[in-house]
């Protein structure tokens, strides 16, 4: 009787760590929210990430989408920008400031000014319907990986710091914060200081493709963190490099 009780009791307890190793596997699989308000492209998405074995949450518009995120925060956002009532612009707002969660845009606009407005906004990547799954796939997965956490560090350059932990700056002794976009471009500069990046490095870099020739937004978010990193007057360290591109390094005397 007492073997048989053990013998029991063994397979209760196999039984329970199996299901304990199951339910940690489930619980580490990446989440994405779908926030799409035509049902084809939701559905064909939410099939297909669930195949590539992604857990999939869906809204149908912008307010339905900040609600589950609120409920259940994603991994990843795959966000519409033309959405009914709260369109996707805002939603991204509204997620930025919530949380550092990736966001990658789906749009049907092409020009560079809407890519711009929803990079603005906080979105990490965009796509350009129709789209490739394949492509969507490989920019799920970097979004994934680049928001793997990493060992904190602090780069230094002159006076000006960067913690890669709390993803601040700090110059004189004040700290001042960065949104998305600022931190990855001056993450690249200080972990590049004192050589030139083309323009073509820093879309590469930190945007991951070329807006093209036409576009600014490189200037836009080097005067943003210019007006961070030069407050009360201090010297200026992001130098422009004309029909090249920019370069960190001490101030010329």
């Amino acid at each position: 009787m007492l073997v048989r009780t053990i013998i029991v009791e063994e397979k209760q307890t196999k039984v329970i760590s199996q299901l304990a190793c199951a339910t940690e596997e489930f619980d580490m699989t990446p989440r994405i929210l779908v926030v799409e308000d035509e049902e084809r492209i939701r559905q064909f998405l939410k099939r297909g990430l669930t195949y590539e074995n992604y857990l999939v949450d869906t809204a149908v518009d912008g307010k339905d989408g900040l609600e589950i995120a609120r409920d259940n925060p994603p991994d990843l956002v795959l966000l519409d920008i033309m959405l009914p009532g709260i369109d996707g612009i805002e939603v991204c707002r509204r997620l930025r400031a919530a949380s550092d969660v990736p966001i990658l845009m789906l749009t049907a606009k092409e020009s560079i000014e809407d890519r711009v407005a929803g990079l603005d906004a906080g979105a990490d990547d965009y796509l350009v319907k129709p789209f490739s799954f394949d492509e969507l796939l490989a920019r799920v997965r970097a979004l994934l990986r680049r928001a793997q956490p990493s060992q904190p560090q602090v780069y230094r350059f002159s006076d000006l710091e960067l913690d890669t932990g709390t993803r601040q700056g700090r110059r004189e002794g004040q700290t001042f914060d960065l949104t998305a976009k600022e931190y990855e471009l001056l993450e690249l500069f200080m972990r590049n200081p004192r050589q030139v990046l083309t323009r073509d490095v820093i879309f590469d870099r930190v945007w991951g493709y070329d807006f093209g020739g036409e576009s600014n937004i490189i200037e836009v978010y080097v005067r943003y963190l210019r007006q961070k990193t030069e407050m009360e007057d201090l010297a200026r360290l992001i130098h422009t490099v004309r029909g090249v591109g920019y370069v960190l390094r001490e101030a010329e005397a």
